[in-house]
Protein backbone atom coordinates (compact mmCIF):
# COMPACT_ATOMS: atom_id res chain seq x y z
CA UNK A 1 0.00 0.00 0.00
CA UNK A 2 2.79 1.91 0.62
CA UNK A 3 4.66 1.63 -2.27
CA UNK A 4 2.31 1.20 -4.92
CA UNK A 5 2.88 1.65 -8.38
CA UNK A 6 5.90 3.91 -7.89
CA UNK A 7 9.51 2.67 -7.76
CA UNK A 8 9.95 3.48 -3.64
CA UNK A 9 11.83 1.15 -1.68
CA UNK A 10 10.64 0.99 1.91
CA UNK A 11 12.74 -0.18 4.53
CA UNK A 12 11.53 -1.39 7.47
CA UNK A 13 12.55 -0.29 11.06
CA UNK A 14 12.42 -3.05 12.76
CA UNK A 15 12.10 -1.29 16.25
CA UNK A 16 10.65 2.25 17.40
CA UNK A 17 12.46 5.08 15.76
CA UNK A 18 12.63 6.53 19.31
CA UNK A 19 17.00 7.00 19.39
CA UNK A 20 19.23 5.33 18.11
CA UNK A 21 20.13 2.10 19.68
CA UNK A 22 21.97 -1.33 18.99
CA UNK A 23 19.35 -2.66 16.24
CA UNK A 24 18.35 0.46 14.61
CA UNK A 25 21.92 1.75 14.06
CA UNK A 26 22.45 -0.99 12.17
CA UNK A 27 19.29 -0.66 10.31
CA UNK A 28 19.57 3.34 9.36
CA UNK A 29 23.31 2.22 8.16
CA UNK A 30 22.50 0.21 5.72
CA UNK A 31 19.68 2.47 4.93
CA UNK A 32 21.98 5.84 4.52
CA UNK A 33 24.05 2.94 2.45
CA UNK A 34 21.59 2.09 0.09
CA UNK A 35 20.87 5.63 -0.87
CA UNK A 36 24.25 6.24 -1.50
CA UNK A 37 24.28 3.39 -3.89
CA UNK A 38 21.51 4.59 -5.68
CA UNK A 39 22.95 7.64 -6.24
CA UNK A 40 26.43 6.90 -7.37
CA UNK A 41 24.79 4.45 -10.07
CA UNK A 42 23.35 6.42 -12.75
CA UNK A 43 22.11 4.70 -15.12
CA UNK A 44 23.07 4.98 -18.78
CA UNK A 45 20.70 7.31 -20.97
CA UNK A 46 18.10 5.05 -22.65
CA UNK A 47 18.36 5.29 -26.42
CA UNK A 48 14.69 7.31 -27.41
CA UNK A 49 14.70 6.59 -31.40
CA UNK A 50 12.66 3.54 -30.60
CA UNK A 51 8.89 3.37 -30.23
CA UNK A 52 7.46 2.12 -26.99
CA UNK A 53 4.77 -0.82 -26.44
CA UNK A 54 2.97 -1.56 -23.55
CA UNK A 55 2.14 -5.24 -23.39
CA UNK A 56 -0.40 -6.94 -20.44
CA UNK A 57 0.58 -10.19 -19.47
CA UNK A 58 -0.57 -13.44 -17.67
CA UNK A 59 0.34 -16.92 -17.00
CA UNK A 60 -2.09 -17.90 -19.28
CA UNK A 61 -1.45 -15.77 -22.30
CA UNK A 62 2.74 -15.49 -22.19
CA UNK A 63 2.99 -17.42 -25.32
CA UNK A 64 1.27 -14.97 -27.25
CA UNK A 65 3.04 -12.16 -26.00
CA UNK A 66 6.28 -13.21 -26.16
CA UNK A 67 5.67 -14.16 -29.76
CA UNK A 68 3.95 -10.96 -29.97
CA UNK A 69 7.16 -9.31 -28.10
CA UNK A 70 9.90 -10.95 -30.65
CA UNK A 71 8.12 -9.84 -33.57
CA UNK A 72 7.97 -6.20 -32.39
CA UNK A 73 11.46 -6.19 -31.37
CA UNK A 74 12.68 -7.22 -34.72
CA UNK A 75 10.63 -4.40 -36.37
CA UNK A 76 12.05 -1.70 -34.25
CA UNK A 77 10.06 -1.29 -31.07
CA UNK A 78 10.88 -1.68 -27.22
CA UNK A 79 8.33 -3.47 -25.47
CA UNK A 80 7.41 -2.84 -21.89
CA UNK A 81 5.77 -5.71 -20.57
CA UNK A 82 3.54 -5.52 -17.64
CA UNK A 83 1.81 -8.77 -15.07
CA UNK A 84 -1.85 -8.02 -15.09
CA UNK A 85 -2.02 -8.39 -11.72
CA UNK A 86 -3.74 -5.30 -10.50
CA UNK A 87 -0.32 -3.18 -10.05
CA UNK A 88 0.54 -4.23 -13.14
CA UNK A 89 -2.30 -2.71 -14.99
CA UNK A 90 -1.88 0.29 -13.14
CA UNK A 91 1.26 0.63 -13.68
CA UNK A 92 1.31 0.52 -16.98
CA UNK A 93 -2.21 3.37 -16.96
CA UNK A 94 0.17 5.55 -15.92
CA UNK A 95 2.99 5.69 -18.02
CA UNK A 96 0.51 6.04 -20.97
CA UNK A 97 -0.85 8.82 -18.73
CA UNK A 98 2.95 10.46 -17.93
CA UNK A 99 3.89 10.08 -21.81
CA UNK A 100 6.23 7.24 -22.11
CA UNK A 101 3.88 4.66 -24.12
CA UNK A 102 3.25 4.98 -27.96
CA UNK A 103 1.28 1.97 -28.12
CA UNK A 104 -0.94 -0.47 -26.06
CA UNK A 105 -1.22 -3.96 -26.31
CA UNK A 106 -3.47 -4.89 -24.30
CA UNK A 107 -3.55 -8.53 -24.59
CA UNK A 108 -4.41 -9.29 -21.00
CA UNK A 109 -7.67 -7.68 -19.53
CA UNK A 110 -8.09 -9.96 -16.72
CA UNK A 111 -8.29 -7.25 -13.99
CA UNK A 112 -11.72 -6.51 -14.91
CA UNK A 113 -12.90 -9.84 -14.50
CA UNK A 114 -11.19 -9.13 -11.24
CA UNK A 115 -13.15 -5.91 -10.62
CA UNK A 116 -16.27 -7.06 -11.50
CA UNK A 117 -16.36 -10.04 -9.45
CA UNK A 118 -14.37 -9.34 -6.02
CA UNK A 119 -11.15 -10.80 -6.72
CA UNK A 120 -7.53 -9.83 -5.60
CA UNK A 121 -5.75 -8.86 -8.92
CA UNK A 122 -8.34 -5.76 -9.78
CA UNK A 123 -6.84 -2.44 -11.26
CA UNK A 124 -10.03 0.01 -10.35
CA UNK A 125 -12.22 0.74 -12.19
CA UNK A 126 -10.00 3.30 -14.81
CA UNK A 127 -8.32 0.38 -16.03
CA UNK A 128 -8.35 0.49 -20.42
CA UNK A 129 -9.16 4.26 -20.00
CA UNK A 130 -5.57 5.94 -20.22
CA UNK A 131 -4.81 5.53 -23.74
CA UNK A 132 -7.93 6.93 -25.14
CA UNK A 133 -7.07 10.27 -22.70
CA UNK A 134 -4.06 10.52 -24.40
CA UNK A 135 -4.42 9.49 -27.56
CA UNK A 136 -2.28 6.75 -28.20
CA UNK A 137 -3.24 3.17 -30.35
CA UNK A 138 -4.91 0.90 -27.97
CA UNK A 139 -5.75 -3.08 -29.36
CA UNK A 140 -7.63 -4.77 -26.88
CA UNK A 141 -7.93 -8.46 -26.52
CA UNK A 142 -10.51 -10.32 -24.30
CA UNK A 143 -7.40 -11.96 -22.07
CA UNK A 144 -8.34 -13.74 -19.11
CA UNK A 145 -11.66 -12.44 -19.13
CA UNK A 146 -13.19 -16.02 -18.42
CA UNK A 147 -11.09 -15.89 -14.69
CA UNK A 148 -11.32 -14.30 -11.67
CA UNK A 149 -8.41 -14.64 -9.39
CA UNK A 150 -8.43 -15.88 -5.37
CA UNK A 151 -6.51 -16.31 -2.87
CA UNK A 152 -6.74 -20.16 -1.56
CA UNK A 153 -10.17 -22.27 -2.47
CA UNK A 154 -10.81 -21.43 1.10
CA UNK A 155 -11.34 -17.60 0.59
CA UNK A 156 -13.16 -17.77 -2.06
CA UNK A 157 -16.22 -15.91 -0.62
CA UNK A 158 -19.02 -18.58 0.00
CA UNK A 159 -21.27 -17.47 -2.56
CA UNK A 160 -19.43 -18.46 -5.55
CA UNK A 161 -18.29 -21.41 -3.79
CA UNK A 162 -21.55 -22.68 -3.02
CA UNK A 163 -23.13 -21.79 -6.37
CA UNK A 164 -21.91 -24.81 -8.72
CA UNK A 165 -18.92 -22.30 -9.98
CA UNK A 166 -16.55 -23.46 -11.50
CA UNK A 167 -12.60 -23.39 -10.55
CA UNK A 168 -9.31 -24.66 -11.45
CA UNK A 169 -6.33 -24.35 -8.31
CA UNK A 170 -3.25 -22.91 -10.21
CA UNK A 171 -1.32 -23.02 -7.00
CA UNK A 172 -2.10 -23.36 -3.51
CA UNK A 173 -2.62 -19.53 -3.03
CA UNK A 174 -3.79 -19.23 -6.45
CA UNK A 175 -7.38 -20.23 -7.44
CA UNK A 176 -9.02 -19.17 -10.49
CA UNK A 177 -12.89 -19.03 -10.83
CA UNK A 178 -14.48 -19.37 -14.45
CA UNK A 179 -16.49 -16.22 -15.09
CA UNK A 180 -20.14 -16.80 -15.91
CA UNK A 181 -22.15 -15.89 -19.28
CA UNK A 182 -23.69 -13.01 -17.35
CA UNK A 183 -20.39 -11.46 -16.19
CA UNK A 184 -18.67 -11.62 -19.48
CA UNK A 185 -21.41 -9.92 -21.00
CA UNK A 186 -21.06 -7.15 -18.30
CA UNK A 187 -17.66 -7.09 -19.19
CA UNK A 188 -18.66 -6.90 -23.05
CA UNK A 189 -20.48 -3.60 -22.56
CA UNK A 190 -18.10 -2.29 -19.84
CA UNK A 191 -15.05 -2.90 -22.61
CA UNK A 192 -17.25 -0.85 -25.11
CA UNK A 193 -17.99 1.77 -22.79
CA UNK A 194 -14.23 2.33 -22.36
CA UNK A 195 -13.96 2.79 -26.02
CA UNK A 196 -16.78 4.81 -26.94
CA UNK A 197 -15.27 7.28 -24.02
CA UNK A 198 -11.90 7.57 -26.70
CA UNK A 199 -11.45 10.42 -28.63
CA UNK A 200 -9.75 8.12 -31.55
CA UNK A 201 -10.50 4.62 -32.99
CA UNK A 202 -10.03 2.08 -30.51
CA UNK A 203 -9.19 -1.88 -32.05
CA UNK A 204 -10.48 -4.85 -30.44
CA UNK A 205 -9.07 -8.88 -31.59
CA UNK A 206 -11.51 -11.80 -30.56
CA UNK A 207 -10.16 -14.97 -30.28
CA UNK A 208 -13.10 -17.67 -30.48
CA UNK A 209 -11.43 -20.58 -29.61
CA UNK A 210 -10.66 -19.39 -25.77
CA UNK A 211 -9.25 -16.43 -24.15
CA UNK A 212 -6.61 -18.61 -22.10
CA UNK A 213 -5.12 -21.77 -22.38
CA UNK A 214 -7.96 -22.98 -19.77
CA UNK A 215 -10.10 -21.51 -22.40
CA UNK A 216 -8.87 -23.42 -25.04
CA UNK A 217 -10.84 -26.34 -26.73
CA UNK A 218 -11.78 -29.34 -24.04
CA UNK A 219 -9.59 -27.65 -21.31
CA UNK A 220 -11.39 -26.85 -18.28
CA UNK A 221 -12.59 -23.65 -18.42
CA UNK A 222 -14.06 -24.01 -22.08
CA UNK A 223 -17.34 -22.17 -22.50
CA UNK A 224 -18.16 -20.88 -25.61
CA UNK A 225 -21.62 -19.66 -24.47
CA UNK A 226 -20.23 -17.37 -22.27
CA UNK A 227 -17.27 -16.25 -24.56
CA UNK A 228 -20.14 -15.46 -27.13
CA UNK A 229 -21.77 -13.32 -24.32
CA UNK A 230 -19.06 -11.03 -24.49
CA UNK A 231 -18.61 -10.72 -27.95
CA UNK A 232 -22.43 -10.13 -28.39
CA UNK A 233 -22.66 -7.09 -25.82
CA UNK A 234 -19.44 -5.85 -27.03
CA UNK A 235 -20.44 -5.13 -30.54
CA UNK A 236 -23.84 -4.25 -29.58
CA UNK A 237 -22.62 -1.52 -27.32
CA UNK A 238 -19.76 -0.61 -29.53
CA UNK A 239 -19.41 2.63 -31.93
CA UNK A 240 -19.15 1.99 -35.25
CA UNK A 241 -15.74 4.11 -35.59
CA UNK A 242 -14.49 1.41 -33.59
CA UNK A 243 -12.69 -1.79 -34.96
CA UNK A 244 -13.84 -5.43 -33.72
CA UNK A 245 -12.14 -8.16 -35.46
CA UNK A 246 -12.64 -11.60 -34.58
CA UNK A 247 -10.55 -14.96 -35.34
CA UNK A 248 -11.23 -18.99 -35.41
CA UNK A 249 -8.08 -19.43 -32.75
CA UNK A 250 -7.10 -19.51 -29.24
CA UNK A 251 -5.39 -16.73 -28.02
CA UNK A 252 -2.03 -18.45 -27.63
CA UNK A 253 -1.94 -19.16 -31.17
CA UNK A 254 1.02 -18.38 -33.13
CA UNK A 255 -1.85 -16.37 -36.22
CA UNK A 256 -3.35 -15.01 -33.26
CA UNK A 257 -0.17 -13.20 -32.13
CA UNK A 258 0.89 -12.14 -35.69
CA UNK A 259 -2.30 -10.34 -36.41
CA UNK A 260 -2.11 -8.83 -32.93
CA UNK A 261 1.29 -7.37 -33.87
CA UNK A 262 -0.06 -6.69 -37.25
CA UNK A 263 -2.95 -4.58 -35.87
CA UNK A 264 -1.24 -2.52 -33.70
CA UNK A 265 1.39 -1.80 -36.41
CA UNK A 266 -1.39 -0.74 -38.17
CA UNK A 267 -2.65 1.53 -35.82
CA UNK A 268 0.48 2.96 -34.81
CA UNK A 269 0.95 3.95 -39.36
CA UNK A 270 -2.28 5.88 -39.24
CA UNK A 271 -3.58 2.88 -41.02
CA UNK A 272 -7.00 1.29 -40.74
CA UNK A 273 -6.49 -2.30 -39.33
CA UNK A 274 -7.75 -4.88 -42.16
Amino acid sequence: PYVGIKDLVLIPSIVDVAGVNRISRIIFTRAAGAICGMVEAVPEEAPTDKPVIAASMFGNTTECVGMCREQLEQAGYEVLTFHAVGTGGRMLESLVTAGFIDGVLDITTTEWADELCGGVFSAGTDRLSAPGRAGVPHLIVPGCIDMVNFGPLSSVPENYRNSGRTFYEWNPDVTLMRTSAEENRELGRIFAEKANASPRPVSFLIPTRGFSILGGDGERFCDRAADRAFLEALESSLQERHRVLVMETNINSPAFAEKAVEMLREMMSGKKPV
